[in-house]
């Protein structure tokens, strides 16, 4: 038996917004499948070269009431990033708040429109620990 990771699914209130979170991460739009007669969107978004490993933002065109206000049923997206500080400094310049800033130079936790947890991981070896980020608090939860 063979089996092979295709993407994470997660649905968005307002795609737009939505797209606009995952762009600061760096992702770029793949594909997208308009449904009319679904009356859906499905929007396809994946760091450059890597392609094969999306995440899928699905849309429903008429809302979605059983949307939950705290995706915690859902657990995490994970990228590895070449400056968790650079991209964390970028998030946060971009009104992104920092939920768990990396003070150990190595794991940091945002959200994003729609409460679903990202998790941001250093690349290599964790960075030794600098301002603002080792003496910066958590924000919410992750």
């Amino acid at each position: 038996m063979t089996i092979r990771y295709l993407h994470t699914m997660v649905r968005v209130a307002d795609l737009e917004t939505s797209m606009a979170f995952y762009a600061l991460l760096g992702l770029k739009e793949t594909r997208r499948w308009d449904n009319e007669g679904g009356r859906f969107t499905l929007v396809f978004m994946a760091p450059p070269g890597q392609e094969d490993c999306p995440v899928e933002l699905t849309w429903n065109w008429d809302g979605d009431p059983g949307l939950p206000s705290d995706s915690r049923h859902f657990g995490h997206l994970a990228y590895e990033v070449d400056d968790i500080y650079a991209t964390c400094a970028h998030l946060q310049a971009n009104g992104v708040t920092i939920n768990r800033p990396p003070r150990d130079g190595r794991m940091a936790f945002v959200r994003s429109p729609d409460n679903i947890s990202v998790e941001l991981l250093q690349k290599g070896e964790a960075k030794a620990p600098a301002e603002p980020w080792s003496s910066m608090g958590n924000t919410g939860h992750w």
